[in-house]
């Protein structure tokens, strides 16, 4: 549990950081010059900064601490704790951004605390069954299905196209957390036998353009509750079915709490799935 909240807190932190590169390169406020340029120039810009670097690196370093809570706690409290790192990033967004976080704000992220504390007095250890032999097809076909999903909502408009495109990252995030599970040996004979190699590969791949997509051309809040369900509720479903997750003796219904109350609680910090903007400092008013 403590690698799925580390996962946590480096995705968090990570989206602070890299947010305020893409704005300091987009005010000129880098020491490069202007903001025009394009997306692409604006991206290159950010990229130069050290705080994209560093949330880039955060993000690999939370990949890593993800794969190990994978491999060593049920893929229910690894969602939870994942879908957890949007109260990091409001309670960082709080502290460098100066970000104003509002009542009902501080009351979600002491509601997810309160689940992933939950979950964590209640998880036993992942499960050591393999599931079906078909399991790890059906993962490559939902990955393939992730890719289907993503072409029909980009034809959408309005929060429709956010939440839909939204929901396929989250799928596609849950495919990875199912594909690790089934990933036995790092064999290279084995990896490329392994059709849960490929879902991880593709399921990956279709998460981060369909998330991409989703953040640019919709609503914020929309397509994080999307990817917030997708990463969460499925991946626990076929981790108890299939893969053998469970609790500890007597404890799952404090589990199903958790887990509920932690999901319910990022929903409410949706809006943090993007770093939210910086509120401007009242300008001093002119002497009359």
């Amino acid at each position: 549990m403590v690698c799925a909240l580390g996962a946590a807190v480096c995705f968090g932190t990570a989206t602070v950081l890299q947010a305020m590169a893409a704005r300091a390169a987009a005010d000129g406020s880098d020491g490069r010059g202007g903001g025009g340029g394009g997306d692409a120039a604006l991206l290159l810009r950010a990229v130069r900064q050290w705080r994209y670097l560093a949330g880039l690196g955060l993000d690999g370093l939370g990949f890593l601490f993800q794969i190990a809570a994978l491999r060593s706690v049920p893929i229910y409290a690894v969602g939870a704790a994942l879908a957890a790192s949007l109260a990091v990033t409001a309670v960082v967004a709080a502290r460098l951004l100066r970000v104003r976080l509002s009542r009902l704000e501080w009351l979600a992220v002491g509601v997810v605390s309160a689940g992933l504390a939950m979950l964590g007095l209640a998880s036993g250890t992942e499960g050591e069954e393999s599931g079906p032999a078909a399991l790890p097809w059906a993962m490559l076909g939902a990955a393939v299905g992730v890719l289907l999903l993503g072409l029909v909502g980009g034809r959408l408009t309005g929060r429709g196209r956010a939440l839909v495109l939204g929901l396929g990252a989250g799928c596609g995030f849950g495919v990875v957390e199912v594909s690790v599970r089934l990933i036995d040996s790092l064999a290279p004979s084995h990896l490329l036998t392994n059709p849960a190699t490929y879902a991880l590969l593709l399921g990956g791949a279709a998460a981060f353009v369909l998330l991409t997509t989703a953040l640019q051309r919709g609503s914020v809040t929309t397509a994080t509750a999307g990817i917030v369900i997708g990463e969460t509720i499925g991946p626990a479903l076929v981790g108890v079915v299939w893969l053998g997750d469970r609790t500890r003796e007597g404890l799952g219904w404090l589990a199903v709490l958790g887990f509920a109350v932690a999901v319910v609680g990022a929903l409410a910090l949706a809006r943090f799935g993007e770093a939210p903007e910086t509120v401007p400092a009242p300008q001093a008013q002119a002497p009359a």
